[in-house]
């Protein structure tokens, strides 16, 4: 069969809708030694078994593709399947190997490889697979689909809509999620597209986000990045270092829900448009009120340095509060969320323009918690009335995902909620 009567035989719409979901995805590629080659000790390699997934509480990469799926199958067995593949490939790639031993050369040259092959010779550039389910894996339309209606967790109640969403739903929600973090885009890249593919026949990819320039430290040896503002984001954010606080606030504690999500957390995922044009004609001492830090230091009014306390009772001269009660880091803070925390894990995006002289650009939005009603839910409802910036943005896109706890050896994604 030639090569034009192949491609006619499989369908120019349907691989040409396939590729275009992969596209719009960010990833990162997954590193391997030489062709068909098993992984090889590579620096960089994020350990992909442990009590919690990798990607969450793991140093902030710089590189992100972020999908979200929908199970096209409706039979359990094969979501099972899938997922031990996934699995398998994914600790692979994340030690900087093919999905496939051999997968992108050496085997049957006349079958399609079963590695895409574009990471070949890439190091594992600290790749991370997380994973998550959302609430249509549980019930769509009424419909137990594949039998876990009474395991769906409580914190994948749907989130209320906000003041001033704009939430386009085909780009949001979805049965299953994968975040790809690398320092890497190529490697992020291979590891989303290689999943997808895999999964051809049983899940369809929903939509995915592209990222690029980590928004915030989830370690207290990283600098904290800026945002397309210009401003230093997620400077008190959880850290991976102080356990207290990721117990009380990040990981699903036992009594919280279901056993099958103890020790895993919440992801609330959104994209976040920046009308960067509008906020560039805006005068640098209003970008600081409206803030509440410095641009270029990045310390909370009233102080010198970033991470200086916060005094929310401080006053200036005319007697007003130095950081305005409307500042974004006041109403953002646990101060004001009866002590609510969240671990901030978003990264910029740039998709092109509007087709109107302005760029399509602005924060995916990561974080993971705990419980998303209890914590992301009152500091979005706070923004969305009073925080000024809100005249800047608008959300997009919205996503809520239960991610289960780490793998141990022989384990595989999804296993605690197939398996229970």
């Amino acid at each position: 069969m030639s090569p034009i009567s192949r491609r006619r035989l499989l369908g120019w719409t349907g691989a040409g809708a396939a590729l275009a979901g992969v596209g719009a995805a960010t990833g990162f590629a997954v590193g391997s030694a030489g062709a068909g080659t098993d992984a090889p000790a590579n620096p960089g390699v994020v350990p992909f078994h442990g009590d919690h997934q990798a990607g969450i509480i793991t140093p902030a990469q710089d590189r992100l593709h972020f999908v979200a799926l929908d199970v096209t199958a409706d039979n359990r067995d094969r979501l099972r399947a899938l997922l031990q593949k996934w699995t398998t490939a994914a600790e692979r790639m994340t030690a900087g190997a093919e999905a496939a031993p051999g997968g992108a050369v050496n085997l049957n040259p006349q079958a399609p490889p079963s590695d895409t092959g574009e990471a070949l010779g890439l190091p594992a550039s600290s790749l991370t697979l997380t994973f998550g389910v959302g609430a249509t894996l549980f019930e769509k339309d009424g419909v137990d689909r594949f039998g876990l209606a009474a395991q769906r967790p409580p914190g994948l109640a749907e989130l209320p809509s906000f003041t001033g969403d704009q939430i386009d739903p085909a780009l949001s929600g979805g049965d299953l999620c994968i975040q790809a973090c690398s320092d890497d885009p190529q490697v992020a890249v291979h590891a989303v597209r290689n999943l997808v593919r895999m999964g051809f026949g049983t899940t369809s990819v929903r939509w995915s986000q592209l990222g690029f320039g980590r928004t915030s430290s989830t370690s207290t040896g990283q600098a904290t990045p800026r945002n397309l503002f210009g401003f230093k984001d997620g400077t008190r954010n959880l850290k991976a270092e102080d356990s207290a606080a990721l117990d009380q606030q990040l990981w699903v504690q036992p009594g919280d829900g279901p056993a099958w999500l103890e020790g895993g957390t919440y992801l609330v995922s959104r994209r976040i448009r920046m009308h960067i044009e509008i906020w560039d004609r805006t005068s640098l001492a209003e970008q600081e009120v409206i803030i509440g830090r410095t641009k270029g230091e990045g310390a909370p009014l009233g102080a010198a340095a970033e991470f200086d306390p916060i005094d929310f009772n401080a006053t200036g001269p005319d007697g007003r509060p130095r950081i305005p009660t409307d500042a974004h880091i006041r109403l953002a803070s646990a101060e004001s969320l009866g002590g609510a925390r969240i671990l901030r894990r978003g990264y910029n995006f740039v998709d092109g323009s509007d087709g109107q002289g302005h760029l399509n650009a602005g924060l995916f939005f990561l974080a993971f918690m705990r419980d998303p009603h209890a914590q992301f839910v009152p500091m979005q409802r706070a923004l969305a009335k009073s925080d000024v910036m809100m005249e800047y943005i608008e959300h997009t896109s919205s996503a809520v995902f239960a991610c289960p706890a780490g793998l141990g050896e022989g384990d595989y994604w999804g296993r605690s909620l197939l398996e229970p």
